[in-house]
């Protein structure tokens, strides 16, 4: 579409060309742009949610936002001009949840048996074979991404499927959700575990009628058999960041919070964005003990450093603060509930309520010792009785230290109570906390599980994105990845449509009373989730000033068809101003 043909566009749609900054007049000697934009619609998710038609880049900022005409008074001989053709820019999309540092490297070394790659028990028994016979025995194999609800059988991979095709390897199969995994025989010889072997504090070993292990471990159960797997080496994990942040870049994502590190992965971020090999914003939060002892060591160590109200430093990579894991998984059945959970959707799971990581009032002193620090803290919360737990310990903490801008986070916060959506209205007014930090793509990726385990009612209040947006609770989307897919079109979609991937349970499990429009969609995983990054006046939008992170797409979100988000195409990614991805054969040059 050329420049005449866009003026002609917006004049008949009515909609508004703007020109975010001053831009000079002729009479004036205008700033040179590096990079210019033009013949597009510019999403610029600003306050007014407006579009233009072009954008201006000096170096690492946006210069000018506004119409062709404009933008073209910036441009000077150097100036590298981009031709859109019509195609839409938005900001560039964030992550508010993805084990970046873990993934990437899981990513090149550990075996995909996601959907489709498995599609059966039998799928993944041959590929555990076709390993096996590459490597020597007593070399553990490890795999992950299965899924029993995307599984003919619709059942969990146990022991006795594994034996045959690894006899003489230990096997580790995590799940999706990363909160279970089935083993073979050999690994649970090898971590000792027999029907004698009692369940560990917040972890269950699944039994056979005999009490015997069938090789499915749930929570801190899995790790008697993980703490025995070789761990990733520095240098894996640096490969994995570099071919991780390509494939970000692929989706024109640009940024992303990583919750839970250590020092080691640190680290290999620092390195790898030295290298200038990181072409994404990583905001990192330091994965808590579950002991007070070991927080007053975090608080020693990184309080200091993690202050992102003060200062996000160099904006690239950012000590952020502190996740802490409250309960478990909502794949596992082991998030705490108030109420029983459902087994193959109208079945009861007869005792099963779930349970938290530890003692609710150990959970509870910690958010208290890193909130009184000035540590913005993010708790893993799944279960209703969970997310209640977590947001009345944010209310009390601040009550007894009212801290505002900590911004603290509900991480999943999968099914909220009343009572705990009316608390995060009220600390996000009050004190600038409480946000949620959820996954649309649980309704896809693992919906057919989620269905089957919630229920059919509790399944329709599943990330209820509408009661958040008319109470006035703004939500910043992560993937999880790598429990789900992390390209964020793929979130756009599914808060609009909340489809399950199979429709085990149907096709419409979630409803769709608390889906919400392309707009909202689309500030989750921009200016919305650049909040919780605490960096919404640097990136998130397309304005003056900011970097100049952002992509460009095949097509227009706010006008396609729902159908239509899920397989948007980034056709160029730019990140601080530089161009970190082009796709071939794409319009642009």
């Amino acid at each position: 579409m050329r420049a005449s043909r866009i003026n002609a566009f917006f004049a008949a749609t009515g909609l508004a060309l703007v020109a975010l900054a001053s831009v000079p007049s002729p009479a004036q000697q205008p700033a040179r742009a590096d990079i210019v934009l033009t013949n597009g619609k510019i999403i610029t998710v600003d306050a007014s949610d407006r579009i233009a038609q072009a954008v201006a880049i000096a170096g690492d900022k946006i210069l000018a936002v506004g119409t062709n005409a404009e933008i073209a008074r910036l441009a000077g001989p150097a100036t590298r001009r981009i031709d859109l053709h019509g195609l839409t820019v938005t900001p560039g999309l964030i992550d508010a949840h993805a084990h970046f540092a873990d993934s990437g490297a899981e990513l090149l070394y550990v075996i995909d048996l996601s959907y489709p790659n498995v599609k059966s028990v039998a799928d993944v028994a041959a590929k555990i074979r076709a390993k096996a016979a590459q490597l020597p025995a007593g070399a553990f194999i490890e795999g992950r991404g299965w899924d029993e609800g995307k599984l003919t059988e619709r059942r969990l991979i146990t022991a006795r499927d594994l034996d045959a095709a690894a006899p003489n390897n230990p096997v580790f199969l995590m799940h999706t959700t990363g909160h279970y995994a089935a083993v073979n025989s050999a690994a649970l010889k090898l971590a000792g575990i027999t029907k004698d072997t009692p369940n560990p504090p917040s972890g269950t070993i699944d039994r056979n009628p005999d009490g015997s292990p069938t090789g499915v471990l749930k929570e801190s159960a899995w790790q008697l058999v993980s703490r025995l797997v070789p761990p990733r080496s520095a240098l894996q994990i640096e490969q994995g960041m570099r071919e991780l942040a390509k494939q970000f870049n692929a989706e024109g994502m640009t940024a992303l919070k990583d919750p839970g590190i250590e020092i080691a992965e640190w680290n290999s971020y620092r390195k790898v964005m030295n290298e200038g090999a990181l072409p994404v914003r990583v905001f990192a939060l330091w994965r808590s003990e579950l002991n007070v002892a070991g927080a007053r060591r975090l608080i020693a160590e990184h309080a200091a450093a993690s202050r992102p109200y003060e200062t996000t430093g160099d904006d690239h990579l950012i000590s952020g603060g502190v996740k802490i894991f409250m309960d478990g998984s909502g794949g596992a059945r082991t998030a705490w509930m108030y109420d029983e959970w459902n087994k193959n959707s109208t079945g009861i799971d007869t005792g099963n309520k779930g349970y938290p990581t530890t003692s609710p009032d150990t959970i509870r002193a910690l958010i208290n010792l890193y909130h009184n620090a000035g540590m913005h803290v993010a708790v893993h919360s799944i279960g209703d009785r969970a997310i209640d737990w977590v947001v009345d310990s944010y209310t009390e903490a601040m009550k007894k230290n009212p801290i505002k801008g900590l911004r603290h986070a509900i991480i999943h916060s999968n099914i909220p109570t009343d009572h705990a959506i009316d608390a995060m209205a009220s600390l996000q007014k009050n004190f600038d906390a409480g946000y949620p930090e959820p996954s649309a793509t649980f309704h896809w990726w693992i919906g057919d599980t989620y269905a089957g385990n919630f229920g059919p009612a509790r399944s329709l209040r599943l990330n209820p994105l509408h009661t958040y947006q008319s109470k006035g609770v703004i939500w910043a989307n992560g993937s999880d990845y790598n429990v789900t897919p992390f390209a964020a079109r793929y979130a756009i979609w599914a808060a609009v449509a909340r489809e399950p991937l199979l429709g085990v349970y149907g096709k419409d499990p979630f409803g769709r009373k608390e889906a919400v429009d392309v707009h909202a969609a689309l500030k989750a995983v921009t200016i919305w989730a650049a909040h919780q990054l605490f960096l919404e006046k640097k990136i998130g939008s397309l304005e003056p000033g900011k970097y100049a992170d952002l992509a460009v797409w095949d097509r227009d979100p706010y006008t396609v068809n729902t159908a239509q988000l899920k397989d948007m195409q980034c056709q160029l990614t730019l990140f601080n101003g530089k161009v970190v991805f082009l796709r071939e054969r794409s319009v642009i040059h």
